[in-house]
């Protein structure tokens, strides 16, 4: 089990990679797409609602991720326009972009383990 540090140094490190190499978008994946529509937000908000993400919005993490890179996942969520978002980012392969895998409605509920 991670503790609030271990979360908040993963979510420092990713943000300031995110800044200097940018971010990866699995857009191909239809509910990551269909969010964006449903909600009304551009990829441009996505990427502010990434780098607003705060260490109490942490949920589970990290597991490992075999398709880019072997960096581990790390989910977060947050409130958007009233619905609950399932994030998950990875930090990706060293000297490239971060990438997020989903950006969705959550489909289950969430735990925050470090929201007071």
């Amino acid at each position: 089990m991670i503790d609030r540090y271990d979360a908040e140094n993963f979510l420092n490190d990713f943000k300031f990679k995110l800044d200097f190499f940018g971010i990866y978008f699995r857009d191909e994946r239809s509910k990551n797409a269909i969010t964006l529509s449903e909600l009304g937000i551009t990829s441009n908000d996505r990427i502010k609602i990434i780098k607003a993400l705060e260490v109490e919005e942490y949920s589970e993490g990290p597991t490992p991720e075999l398709l880019y890179g072997n960096a581990d996942m790390w989910i977060f969520g947050t409130a958007v326009k009233g619905r609950d978002i399932y994030i998950k980012i990875s930090m990706g392969i060293p000297n490239n972009k971060t990438i997020c895998i989903s950006f969705h409605i959550a489909e289950f509920p969430m735990n925050f383990p470090f929201k007071n």
